[in-house]
């Protein structure tokens, strides 16, 4: 017996194939939101010892700065190099601990890495690579994901910076 349209049979093989379509939407849509969320990190390119040997670039989106970046819209200061490199370090880190939402995730003996958790959890990660020939330190914040941070990046570079100078005038 052949199924015609209309038929009881045919309408119930159509809605399933309808729900089908729609379950297999919604887990593409949902594969598709988990790259967004978790698919893009700024992390750096790790050496065999304990820190990257530079910073990777921002990327094209506005939610990075770095010392690195050539062009005006990425582009922050260094900072300078107070005393020695693991005074500084020290320094960095102390005012990483005054942020709030912030935690330090790797120290080498030229390298400090932090996450910092915005109030909507998004994660940013802030690195500073000690460049001892240049007597600078290298920076960079990045957004994990998302495309504009609009402009916290920047302003959380801005306060670690004051606030490192800070400490390092009372040192």
């Amino acid at each position: 017996m052949a199924v015609t349209p209309g038929t009881s049979k045919s309408k119930k093989r159509n809605k399933l194939t309808v729900v089908a379509l729609f379950k297999r939407q919604g887990v593409l849509l949902l594969m598709a939101l988990l790259f967004i969320i978790f698919g893009f990190r700024a992390e750096p390119v790790l050496s065999a010892e304990e820190g990257p040997v530079s910073l990777k670039p921002c990327p094209s989106s506005p939610n990075c700065v770095s010392s690195l970046a050539e062009d005006s819209e990425h582009r922050t200061d260094p900072f300078p190099l107070s005393r020695t490199t693991a005074e500084t370090l020290t320094l960095l880190a102390r005012a990483i601990e005054t942020i709030p939402r912030a935690t330090l995730r790797q120290q080498g003996s030229l390298y400090l890495k932090a996450e910092f958790r915005t109030r909507l959890g998004f994660v940013d990660d802030v690195e500073f690579l000690v460049d001892e020939d240049r007597g600078l330190v290298q920076v960079r914040s990045a957004s994990r994901t998302g495309y504009s941070d609009l402009g916290l990046n920047r302003k959380r570079v801005e306060a670690l910076r004051r606030v490192y100078s800070e400490m390092a005038e009372k040192k």
